[in-house]
């Protein structure tokens, strides 16, 4: 079964590594979709089985929240409406 969810991380500060640690773990659970980066928020789009995606969010959890007062990550269901042919981008 087929999971898709959108992450949206609130940073309290810039991590420039972020994007290619998401990548990686998107790879390491065979997770496809995109990462956004922005100045304060990052916001992730990603499709996958249920399992690799529970693992991935968990995953993203303990790379994202590195001040639990101040960071804040917030998941929610997603549509999948497009097709990313297996990858995982980064959008700058």
């Amino acid at each position: 079964m087929n999971k898709c969810v959108k992450i949206i991380c609130t940073l309290s500060k810039p991590n420039p590594k972020l994007p290619a640690e998401i990548q990686a773990n998107a790879k390491k659970h065979a997770v496809e979709g995109f990462v956004q980066v922005g100045a304060e928020q990052v916001q992730i789009t990603a499709c996958g089985s249920k399992d690799n995606v529970d693992l991935f969010v968990d995953m993203i959890h303990k790379i994202c929240v590195q001040d639990p007062e101040k960071d804040i990550l917030e998941v929610e269901p997603f549509l999948k409406d497009k097709e990313y042919r297996g990858i995982f981008r980064i959008i700058e």
